[in-house]
């Protein structure tokens, strides 16, 4: 019986490959290690393509291969901050659906933070809380979570 879906197996990206990618999960490990430290790296995937004439699907992965969203597009010519940008929005969603939390979670507010451009620097921002806990702020430049210490919290 032939299989109406089949799904081809993914390889791991081999280092250089595609060195602004590369570069931008970098800085997206940190991050990850620093807010998440009980996860593996993110890591490349790549996809035969569908078509012979086209390029390979390349995805932003879990450690255990686990991926969502769509894919990267290696063919598109992109500047370190478009590719920051594209691995960040990818990796986010990932996290996000295969683990099912926000990631990652401002220290001071426990809310999900975004990537926003501020200042020619992508930027994880977060929108604050409504009610008395502080406004919209940048908590750090996507790739310095790691730099930040915890806020001290009074007892509750």
């Amino acid at each position: 019986m032939h299989a109406l879906f089949h799904h081809p197996e993914p390889r791991r990206v081999s280092p250089g490959e595609y060195p602004m990618w590369d570069r931008a999960l970098a800085l997206l490990n940190r991050d990850l290690a620093a807010t998440l430290p009980q996860q593996q790296p993110l890591q490349l995937l790549a996809f035969p393509p569908h078509d012979a004439d086209e390029p390979e699907n390349v995805c932003v992965a879990l450690a255990d291969g686990q991926w969502h969203g769509n894919p990267l597009h290696p063919e598109a010519e992109v500047t370190p901050a478009a590719a920051l940008a594209i691995i960040t929005d990818a990796a986010q969603e990932t996290i996000t659906e295969c683990l099912w939390q926000a990631w990652p979670l401002c220290a001071e507010h426990s809310l999900g933070i975004h990537p926003r451009d501020s200042d020619g620097q992508l930027s994880w921002w977060c929108a604050g809380e409504r009610q008395r806990r502080g406004p919209a702020h940048i908590r750090a430049a996507v790739g310095a979570l790691d730099t930040l210490a915890s806020p001290r919290r009074p007892n509750r």
